[in-house]
């Protein structure tokens, strides 16, 4: 089976990417293991109750449900030789194409510690978020029918100190409040943030750093800061400071790699496991072979020396972009384009009108109730689909106005999508056990 264009993952950049290709007219694959496309940034919602999981994952079939060009295959990839375009799908079926845009994704690197793979919950699908929310949801329920449990039980271990890290750690932190708060318990536990780092969300200012620590602190976050995790077992984490934190949930925020496709496909991997890629994104040395996201390397800027871009949604969203439009410019014969950046700036959500937004190339800081604003207006509007930006938008409005309402979901039961009468396709099929 044979395609124009053969788009390897339907994360943004592979979204990207194929609904260029599609809206320009170009026969277009798009090959992923699930039917949905997923919003990493608001998976931590998903893992705190504030969101249900099917707000953040919106089936592929439904976003190009009117570009007819863009054929979904939901199918896992057993194999992938970028060398002939080709890939073997887990069915059997081999597809090639004239391109390939590998948007593979990340997956968690565990950096070899020992039972981190094992016992550790890492947050990096919607999958991945519904499992930590159905264990701790279950932990607490627990708790509150028997009356009895162990500071362990409750108590949460958060690995690494970036946005995700932080993010989670502050919404489990307000859960906790909350819960308590509600006399559903008497304690609701402690969150331990751990991060080798001397200071929580290394790419920030010294000043959003500073306001993220304070607001951390003031939540009932505890700072282990300049330690690493030695070991996780089923029931703590070994520091490497010789302290144990005695626990039954260990959040994994600490790290990502590429995908493990790309590892045999061919190129040989880059810095991170990710392929490196030239400034117009294509692979050296394999023509027609393109790759994009948070499976690439990515150039900030001409010359050997320029600095690879971070895994951020909108770097994969707009590499992906670029990479269709120089598909299609490969394709007319015409001179690739360098991937020129455009930095809107960074975010990182702590709590309740507590946020910090670093706006714009040079950084221009923000912090508290306004950059609070501004978290939830950028990500509704980035959300894919009407449907999940008003449930969103209503979610985020009660969980504001209730402050119990996720510590009622939390101990009651999951938390409820908008049934939508004329959109009941609008659902994707979320598989836990993959």
């Amino acid at each position: 089976m044979s395609a124009d264009v053969l788009v390897l993952g339907g994360g943004l950049a592979g979204v990207a990417a194929a609904q260029v290709l599609g809206d320009a007219g170009v026969r277009t694959t798009l090959v992923d293991r699930a039917d949905y496309h997923q919003f990493q940034p608001l998976l931590y919602q998903v893992a705190t109750s504030q969101l249900p999981a099917e707000d953040v994952a919106r089936p592929l079939r439904t976003i190009f449900a009117d570009v007819p060009e863009v054929d979904v295959v939901v199918q896992g990839v057993a194999s992938a030789s970028l060398a002939d375009r080709t890939l073997v799908l887990d069915d059997g079926r081999r597809l090639t194409a004239e391109h390939v845009v590998v948007a593979a994704g990340a997956r968690p690197n565990f950096f070899g510690v020992p039972g981190a793979a094992e016992h550790a919950f890492p947050l990096y699908s919607v999958a991945d978020a519904e499992r930590l929310r159905r264990h701790h949801r279950a932990l607490v329920a627990e708790a509150v029918r028997t009356g009895r449990f162990a500071p362990a039980d409750l108590d949460i271990v958060v690995v690494g100190g970036g946005p995700t890290g932080v993010e989670v750690s502050g919404a489990i932190a307000e859960l906790a409040t909350a819960l308590r708060q509600s006399d559903r318990l008497p304690t609701a536990g402690t969150v331990h943030l751990v991060d080798r780092g001397a200071a929580v969300l290394a790419p920030f200012s010294p000043k959003a750093q500073a306001y993220a620590h304070r607001r951390l602190e003031e939540v009932g976050v505890d700072l282990r800061l300049g330690t690493g995790v030695a070991a996780v077992r089923p029931d703590g984490v070994d520091l490497t400071d010789g302290t144990t934190l005695a626990t039954r949930t260990v959040v994994w925020a600490g790290g990502e790699s590429g995908s493990a496709i790309v590892q045999q496909a061919g190129p040989t991997p880059g810095r991170g496991g990710r392929l490196d890629v030239r400034a117009d994104l294509g692979v050296d040395g394999f023509p027609g072979v393109w790759a994009v996201g948070d499976v690439a390397n990515i150039p900030s800027g001409p010359g050997p020396d320029a600095p690879t871009l971070p895994q951020l949604g909108s770097v994969a969203q707009q590499s992906g972009r670029w990479a269709g439009h120089n598909v299609l410019r490969a394709s007319r014969g015409e001179d690739l384009q360098p991937f020129r950046y455009k930095d809107k700036g960074i975010m990182a959500m702590i709590g309740r009108n507590a946020a910090v937004a670093e706006v714009g190339a040079h950084r221009h800081e923000v912090d508290g109730p306004i950059a609070f604003a501004a978290w939830l207006g950028v990500h509704a509007m980035l959300l894919s689909g009407v449907h999940s930006r008003t449930d969103a938008f209503l979610s985020w409005a009660w969980d504001y106005f209730d402050r119990d309402h996720a510590a009622t979901v939390e101990s009651h039961d999951a938390p409820r999508r908008i049934a939508w009468g004329d959109d009941s396709d609008d659902v994707p099929h979320i598989d836990l056990g993959g």
